[in-house]
């Protein structure tokens, strides 16, 4: 929870503000069957906040596949309208949501995401979650992506607030590790998602 001194609040997106990572996963399943690249769910679950091109270069890699570029940004329009064509399924994760409800209007709200502006945009405003975020920083707005801390950096920019006065809400290591390189205090919700989701599927 936020301690006196803090001047914003970050939150990433997918797996923190919005229920979106099992929808992720059976969009990246289908993008890369026909390619025959595998991508076991722990591994996708680790790489979470990275985006998604640089995932695709990852995993060919591994797997010995040589993509062109080309290639690599058809599959990324592929995975990502995939996903998207399930959006409705994507719920709000409420202990998060919670809290930026509670400092809405109070502190200023970024969101800081590895995802794709497009994508992301959807989503928060499928979530009705959009307007809440004074700044929204995405994928193609830093060269660099976690667990390097330049997309929290950025955000702390745009805000006008020092880093050091920003906590940032994060559900995987390397956002927790971009967070902490960027002086940031750093929040992890997978205890309050994990235990939302079990309530939720026990309803």
């Amino acid at each position: 929870m936020p301690e006196p001194g803090t001047a914003a609040l970050i939150f990433d997106c997918d797996g923190t503000l919005a229920d979106t990572m099992p929808a992720h996963y059976h969009a990246w399943l289908s993008m890369l069957r026909p390619y025959g690249i595998p991508f076991p769910e722990d591994r996708f679950y680790a790489m979470g906040g990275m985006p998604t091109a640089q995932i695709i270069r990852i995993l060919a890699a591994d797997a010995g596949r040589s993509l062109s570029d080309t290639e690599v940004d058809r599959m990324v329009h592929c995975k990502e309208e995939t996903f998207l064509r399930h959006l409705q399924e994507v719920r709000r994760i409420d202990p998060v949501v919670q809290i930026a409800a509670r400092f809405r209007g109070r502190l200023p709200l970024a969101v800081a995401s590895g995802g794709y502006r497009p994508t992301i945009t959807r989503t928060l405003a499928h979530l009705e979650l959009l307007d809440w975020f004074d700044v929204l920083v995405t994928a193609e707005d830093t060269s660099r992506h976690k667990p390097a801390p330049d997309v929290f950096l950025e955000a702390a920019r745009r805000l006008g607030v020092p880093a050091s006065t920003c906590v940032v809400f994060e559900d995987t290591d390397i956002g927790l590790e971009a967070a902490c390189r960027a002086g940031m205090t750093a929040v992890d919700v997978r205890p309050w998602r994990d235990a939302w989701r079990r309530s939720v599927r026990r309803c």
